[in-house]
């Protein structure tokens, strides 16, 4: 018998939350949990960071661009590194990080997604996440 292929690592976002009443601070929760890994962070944004914007702009260019595109979030606890690659399909890289000042760890997964429509959809359900915050 060969070697296993890659467990599934699901990124799971939820309880996006206004700490600070109408201020534009926006806090979500990001989980990932796969066979060999269980972590969680709170990501702290400012108004989402144009999360939304990053990923609609890729859908946008659906044709392709050249090397990668990043995406950080106000203190750096997510991250994302996003290419185009033949075939019509984006990597998305997910860095997820520990909280400044102590960042002793950081992890990433990558997931990918036809580009144009799959990508739009991401962006439209990531778009209604940041604007149905909580609290």
């Amino acid at each position: 018998m060969g070697e296993p292929g890659p467990r599934p690592v699901h990124l799971r976002f939820s309880e996006p939350t206004r700490p600070y009443g109408e201020d534009p601070t926006l806090d979500f929760l990001v989980k990932a949990r796969g066979q060999w890994v269980s972590i969680e962070t709170l990501v702290r944004t400012w108004d989402g960071d144009g999360l939304d914007t990053f990923l609609s702009s890729l859908a946008e260019d659906f044709r392709g661009w050249e090397g990668a595109r990043s995406w950080r979030s106000l203190e750096r606890d997510l991250t994302i590194s996003a290419e185009h690659r033949p075939g019509g399909y984006v990597h998305l890289t997910w860095g997820i990080h520990d909280r400044p000042p102590s960042e002793e760890w950081h992890f990433e997964t990558t997931t990918v997604h036809a580009a144009g429509e799959e990508m739009r959809n991401l962006a439209a359900e990531f778009q209604m996440f940041l604007t149905s915050t909580v609290g």
